[in-house]
This record gives C-alpha cells, structure tokens and sequence, in this order.
C-alpha cells in the first residue's frame, strides 16, 4: 500500500501531538521523526535500531530472518522503533496508514519521556553521546577487521565470547573507573577480585585476564553497550505500558475523524491485546498504568515511571485485583501435559505476582560472579537462587569464559540439591564435578 498523505499534514498531526504532550506534563528529549522504507526498518530492527552499528553475523542472521518471516506474513514489522538518545530518534515507516503513523508518533513520545526521566536511563546512559557512541565502537571493530595482523576471524572469535557473557556485568550501575591509587591499592593488598568487579565478570576480565589491548577493546565495546541496553531490558513491560497508555490518552483527545479514531481503536486493540501462552509487556504495563491512573492520579503515575523497574514495579503494583482483570496464571509443564498450579484468586494471586516478577528483566539471567584464581585458573561462583543453571548453555557458556580468560574456569554451583563444580579446561573438554 503506499501512503497517500503528505509530508505536510504528518507533521501537523505531530505539532498537535506535541502540544497535548506538553499540557500532560511530560518531559521528553527533542524528538526527530525518520521516514524509511520496509527494508531499513528491517536493517534498523536487526541492528539494534542504530543508524551506525558494528558488523557480526548474528545481526545478519537477524536480519535475514526477520526479512523471511515478513516476506512469508509470517511476522510484521515493529510500529515503532526508537532510541534512547537526545535528541530521541524514532523510525516511521512509510508504507504505514496515515493513522498508524499519528498513533506511532504518539507512543513514542512516551518512550521518549520514560527514557528521559527513569532513574534507570538517567543513572546509566549517555542519551547525548548515543549515537556517537555507537559510530565511534562501530569505526574501531571495522578498524580491527581490517587490520591485516587481526582479520575478521579472530574479531569474531572475541565477539562472540563477549556476546555469550554480556549481561554479567554489574546490574544495579557501572560505578566509577577506578583511578591510579585504587588500583595500586587493590594491587598491594592482594586478592584477585575486588569489591567493585565482585559483580561484573567482564570488567574482571578485562582487567585481569591474558587479552591484549585490541582483544580488551572489543570486549569493552561490547560491555559498554550493554549497559545501555540494561534499562531496556529491566523496564520493559513499564517502558511499553507506559507509552501505550499515553499513546491511547492523547489520540482520545485529538479530536481524530471517525474513520481514523475507528482504525486507532482496531490498532491499539492489536498492541495491547493479551498474547496466547506468553506474556504481553504492552499489555499488562498499559492496564496497571490505566489502573494506577485511575486509582491514584497523574502525580503518582509520574513518580512510578521515574523510580520503578519491572519488578519493584509487578511486586508493588500487582494486586489481586489486577491478577483477576488481566487472568493471570501460572502453570507447569509435565511431561507433554501443561497444569495449572495456581490461578489468581486470594490463595494464588501472590504466587502469580511473584513468579511473572521472577521472570522479567534479568530475572531469568543466571547471576555468575568471579571469586578468585587458583594457579591461573578462574573460579567463579552461580548465586543460586532456588534455579539451577541449563546445563547445556552452562557447558557452552563455560568454554567462551576460558576463550576470554585465556586459562582454565569453573562455575561452583548446586545441582539437584547438591554442590557441584562445571570445570572446562584449555582442550574445551567440560567435566561437572561434586565439591
């Protein structure tokens, strides 16, 4: 379908949004509107939605599967796709109905206020130095590809070792650099982790381990932006709860014609639809934020999305109530059967809330922190949690540890109750151990 409207007029329904989004209160970065084609917005979507963005084959491979699912109908595109930067950049298609567009335009100023005034982004991103950022990491990876000394080949060996282990890292903020004196300090007393890498594999890595300046480069590349993806990751089903629900609040009060207020009703029908099976973050942040509106007013909603990540946020503001409206469950798979363990009335509705807070945001990425070295060897410790590792990604996952470390590792975990030792050596043969 091509779009019959112009330039002229989707801007004008964009001052209008403008101007509605400044009566509510929201604070958002200057907003910048791209206009592309299905085909960038598949680019945009596999790399991250980055205008610049350094080359590995997992994001072709994204790319090449999601052009597949969208040539066979399989899966459409996003409505939306914007970034964390300031200014906030958003991408609009421009096959898109005029409405779908205005009711793009709208959610993303949500996205634009949420990432602006959440502590989450404020504390661990740079909005100002995003894109830069990501042109800058996206010039030296190509640099090093290019090195004749280097190549493609060993480049991808270290991504990918680094993509493996890139959410453990420290997850509550990076904290400070350390400067000289701390680490003559930690150097004089001893002891191969100190307090401040004690969470963050990577870093411990990159400090203590056998890679040289190129091989830390990239490994650092990849930490880096991980810590701008981390907010996302913790505050997804707010972040998108909250700009539905100003994305439904605005379009009420723009005084659409019939024809387009009829098609904003089907679309945001469609986003905030629950989902057969798996969650909808769009879908439960817009009803608790509805519900949070309509219960405890504009000021109260505004301080949630400035404090809050998903799981303070279901452990808060979950209530019974809501487990009921929304239907939620939880189940167990046995064997080929799935069972209902626990439905949402006044025995269950607890269990409910604390099982989906579990499971968002870095709820269901095992925690593994370097404890100490022994003769060379890197000893690192699971939290157990009551969740045992997958023992198949825990083997893999094992082997890049010692790509990176460049000596032999062990993960000191518990497995049906009992303490166990997953040990990988420089041949890659893993070997689980009692302890």
């Amino acid at each position: 379908m091509t779009a019959s409207y112009a330039l002229k007029e989707l801007t004008w329904w964009n001052e209008k949004i403008e101007d509605l989004v400044r009566q509510a209160g929201l604070d958002c970065y200057e907003q910048q509107f791209e206009i592309c084609d299905y085909e960038d917005m598949l680019c945009y979507e596999a790399y991250v939605g980055m205008p610049s963005h350094y080359p590995h084959w997992s994001y072709g491979k994204a790319y090449e599967r999601q052009k597949t699912f969208y040539s066979y109908n399989l899966t459409g595109l996003p409505y939306e796709l914007v970034i964390n930067s300031d200014p906030c950049i958003a991408y609009l298609m421009k096959d898109n109905s005029l409405l779908l567009q205005i009711l793009t335009m709208a959610h993303v100023y949500g996205h634009n206020d949420f990432f602006k005034n959440n502590r989450l982004f404020k504390n661990n991103t740079r909005p100002e130095l995003t894109v830069e950022m990501f042109k800058t990491h996206a010039d030296r990876v190509r640099g090093y590809v290019a090195n004749p000394g280097i190549g493609p080949k060993e480049v991808e060996r270290i991504l990918d070792a680094a993509h493996a282990l890139r959410f453990q890292v420290r997850r509550l903020g990076k904290g400070k650099p350390p400067d000289r004196k701390q680490l003559a300090k930690e150097k004089s007393e001893g002891g191969p982790v100190p307090e401040r890498l004690q969470n963050d594999l990577l870093g411990f890595i990159i400090e203590r381990g056998k890679l040289s300046d190129w091989e830390k480069d990239l490994v650092n590349i990849v930490r880096e932006e991980t810590y701008y993806f981390l907010p996302q990751v913790e505050t997804k089903i707010m972040n998108e709860g909250w700009a539905s629900y100003w994305h439904y609040k605005l379009l009420n009060q723009l005084g659409l014609p019939q024809g387009l207020h009829f098609e904003f009703l089907q679309r945001h029908n469609m986003v905030v639809r629950p989902h057969e099976g798996r969650i909808n973050p769009y879908f439960i942040g817009f009803k608790m934020f509805e519900y949070l509106d309509k219960t405890y007013g504009l000021e109260k909603i505004l301080a949630i999305r400035e404090e809050d990540r998903d799981q303070a946020f279901l452990r808060r503001y979950l209530n019974q109530e809501l487990c009921e409206e929304l239907r939620l469950f939880s189940y167990r798979i046995r064997g080929v059967d799935i069972v209902v363990s626990e439905v949402a009335d006044e025995a269950g509705w607890k269990y409910i809330r604390d099982e989906l807070a579990n499971s968002v945001g870095l709820g269901t990425v095992p925690l593994v922190n370097p404890l100490t070295v022994e003769n060379g060897k890197l000893v690192l410790e699971h939290v157990y949690d009551g969740r045992e590792l997958e023992m198949t990604y825990a083997k893999e996952t094992i082997k890049y540890v010692v790509d990176l470390w460049g000596d032999c590792a062990e993960i000191q975990t518990k497995l049906n109750n009992r303490n166990k030792v997953i040990r990988c050596g420089m041949d890659k043969l893993v070997c689980v151990w009692d302890m």
